[in-house]
């Protein structure tokens, strides 16, 4: 018989969280994020959401940082935002050879897991007392343990789809290699649209994924920057236990809110309205991936002679290969798009 399930569906943002025993204030979150814009992103839009809703966030920076750019998100974010503050997080030094790969985030992910115990003085000492602790779901194995040694209640954000955490979730225990991942409330997932590094069981990201993977049962709960109608049959898979049993609460936060002015994106809204529904092919590879200035242009045309409508994100450098110069979009594709 599975043991009974703790988990109830739930779709929305969380209320303030309850402030600490005898503190008598705002509650005090702290955020742990891991390295990768794909990760600090959501986590500044949480960060911020929480401090609308009364909070006192803490967001926790760990140093040396993979970038410049993801340090200046982070900083402008901070001293821009009432109610959220930084607290520095040094990690301690990681020999390249002792971990199995060169990719700086995966090992920025790892320095982090080997640092993890130098968190505790710094989460018991935070003032006020913390109320929660929410941790980037690539930290979930190594920061667990340390914030339940301290009793503080911890979440999980997962910053990618209720689909993707279906597939941490069951990883552990699926068999491998495999052709294709079967999982209740996705279906069938071809091995082609499973990451890459996960073909190969002694990538580093492999071991971390397996690792966050069964760590899942011991958060309080997890956050999912998704929302109920794009993905109700796998959020309801993962609160009923059809994905694996015992996860905690799966609630879906998202989509979590832009923050500050930035760059808009609305400007292609009323182009997209107008197009025939279904009709426009949206072309984007991630924050990780950059293509040449000769692989940009080629699909450029590509894409043109396909006679497709397309909403093309172009992306020109890696955020952790900082090139000084930097061609712009109408130097790579010319002024037709």
């Amino acid at each position: 018989t599975p043991p009974p399930q703790k988990n109830t569906t739930t779709t929305t943002m969380p209320a303030a969280a309850t402030s600490a025993p005898g503190d008598g204030g705002a509650p005090h979150v702290a955020l742990i994020p891991s390295a990768g814009m794909g990760h600090l992103v959501p986590f500044v839009r949480l960060a911020a959401a929480l401090a609308a809703r009364g909070c006192e966030v803490t967001f926790v920076n760990a140093h040396p940082v993979v970038s410049a750019t993801e340090f200046r998100h982070v900083s402008d974010f901070v001293a821009s935002t009432p109610g959220v503050r930084p607290l520095d997080f040094r990690l301690l030094p990681l020999e390249p050879s002792t971990a199995a790969s060169t990719d700086p985030f995966f090992l920025h992910f790892e320095a982090i897991r080997r640092s993890a115990h130098l968190l505790t003085p710094l989460l018991s000492s935070a003032s006020p007392s913390l109320s929660a602790v929410v941790i980037d779901i690539s930290l979930a194995s190594a920061v667990l343990p340390v914030t339940a040694a301290l009793s503080l209640p911890s979440h999980l954000l997962f910053t990618a789809s209720a689909a993707m955490l279906a597939l941490c979730a069951a990883f552990p225990n699926a068999p491998f290699p495999a052709s294709e991942v079967e999982l209740p409330g996705v279906g069938a997932l071809p091995a082609a649209w499973i990451p890459q590094p996960l073909h190969h069981p002694g990538h580093l990201f492999t071991t971390q994924f397996r690792e966050n993977g069964r760590a899942l049962a011991a958060a309080d709960g997890v956050l999912v920057n998704t929302w109920a109608a794009l993905e109700p049959d796998t959020l309801a898979a993962l609160n009923s236990g059809g994905v694996v049993p015992g996860l905690p609460p799966v609630t879906a936060v998202g989509p979590l809110p832009p923050v500050g002015p930035g760059r808009s994106s609305d400007a292609c809204l009323p182009w997209l309205d107008a197009q025939p529904e279904g009709s426009v092919v949206y072309v984007s590879f991630g924050s990780r991936t950059a293509m040449s200035p000769e692989q940009t242009r080629e699909l450029g045309v590509g894409l043109e002679r396909s006679g497709c409508r397309f909403l093309w994100v172009v992306k020109t450098k890696k955020v952790d290969r900082e090139e000084d110069e930097e061609e712009g979009v109408e130097e790579l594709v010319g002024e037709g798009y």
